[in-house]
């Protein structure tokens, strides 16, 4: 399986370049005086003879145990170092699909074929967290799910994640077969979310999302995006296993609460996330972001979620959240072909 990230990459020349980045995290992050620990592990790199199996050991194990998603009562093994998660609305208002698949037939049709088009996951959402969206209740959130999930799983085995921020339709989901919960609220919105989790043992998605759907695109300001984010995640996940939670995957929330220049800039440093010994999503499928940048309707953003799809993997992401998959699965293959070829020769 293709090595991806600089961890991983072993050639003294691409060590030395691992620990500039290093160097320019402590610059930025933290006082000026901890940036030498970035100058002194690169000047032993350069000056010293050692062993690199034992020196990246521990780092190769982490990003090995990231890669494989365990859920409930299987393990999945990315095809072409990332997992493709197929995006199943159904719901009447979501922003690109919405109303696409107004009875369980339809939606289960669209599920089974991105199943055959290559996808690893099916993601299924009954409430719409678009910009400015309202919440659902949770009555009428049961209704659009569990008989899509109960058709669907009659006819695949295929994984399933629950899209809902809602104990009680995690709870249902869960006794009706789904394998994971994607939850956008990263356990703020329900206090009984956690429990159920626990109790089922399932991993769980952590989105970070500035505010609530309503309101979440009204002028959000950081102080440092990514470090923000950051800081985000090990409270949660901090949070998380304080309630007995262990399988965690983090989503970075591209267009929930961010400006362009937000997104573009997570997309662009996604490899800081990467120590959190946890599995990162991105889902950025047709998001206004690359309409803004293009000037391309909702329906017409493939390229350009194609674009970010493959930065996004090849800046560390092991699970991406699309609506094309067929375009997607084969961008990857190429993508992960051009990565590994290039480490061939690095090593050299």
């Amino acid at each position: 399986m293709m090595n991806r990230g600089v961890a991983l990459n072993v050639t003294p020349r691409s060590l030395s370049v691992a620990c500039r980045y290093v160097h320019l995290y402590f610059l930025l992050s933290y006082p000026l005086h901890l940036s030498v620990l970035g100058r002194m592990i690169e000047t032993y790199i350069r000056s010293r003879t050692f062993n690199l199996a034992t020196l990246i050991m521990s780092d190769i194990t982490t990003q090995e145990s990231t890669r494989t998603l365990h859920l409930r009562n299987r393990s999945l093994h990315p095809a072409s170092d990332v997992l493709l998660m197929g995006i199943l609305n159904v719901t009447p208002d979501s922003f690109s699909d919405g109303g696409s698949h107004s009875t369980e037939r339809t939606a289960v049709d669209h599920a089974l074929r991105m199943v055959a088009e290559g996808a690893d996951i099916i993601d299924i959402g009954g409430e719409s967290t678009r910009p400015g969206a309202s919440e659902l209740s949770v009555e009428e959130e049961l209704l659009r799910v569990l008989p899509v999930l109960k058709l669907l799983r009659s006819e695949s085995d295929i994984p399933v994640s629950i899209d809902t921020r809602h104990a009680a339709v995690a709870q249902a989901a869960l006794d009706g077969g789904a394998d994971m919960i994607n939850d956008v609220s990263a356990l703020r919105h329900d206090p009984g979310m956690a429990e159920i989790l626990r109790d089922a043992d399932v991993p769980v998605v952590l989105m970070h999302m500035k505010g609530e759907p309503r309101t979440m695109q009204n002028n959000p300001r950081y102080d440092n995006i990514v470090e923000d984010v950051r800081h985000f995640f090990m409270e949660r996940i901090a949070h998380g296993r304080a309630c007995g939670l262990s399988r965690f995957i983090l989503d970075p929330g591209i267009g929930f609460g961010k400006t362009v220049t937000h997104n573009l800039t997570l997309l662009r440093e996604l490899h800081f996330f990467s120590d959190l010994d946890a599995p990162i999503l991105v889902g950025l499928s047709r998001k206004s972001f690359i309409g803004t940048l293009s000037g391309a309707g909702v329906n017409e953003r493939l390229p350009g979620s194609i674009a970010g799809n493959v930065i996004a993997f090849l800046n560390g992401a092991h699970i991406l959240r699309v609506h094309d998959i067929a375009a997607t699965r084969q961008a990857m293959v190429v993508a992960a072909s051009i990565a590994a070829s290039r480490e061939v020769q690095d090593d050299r």
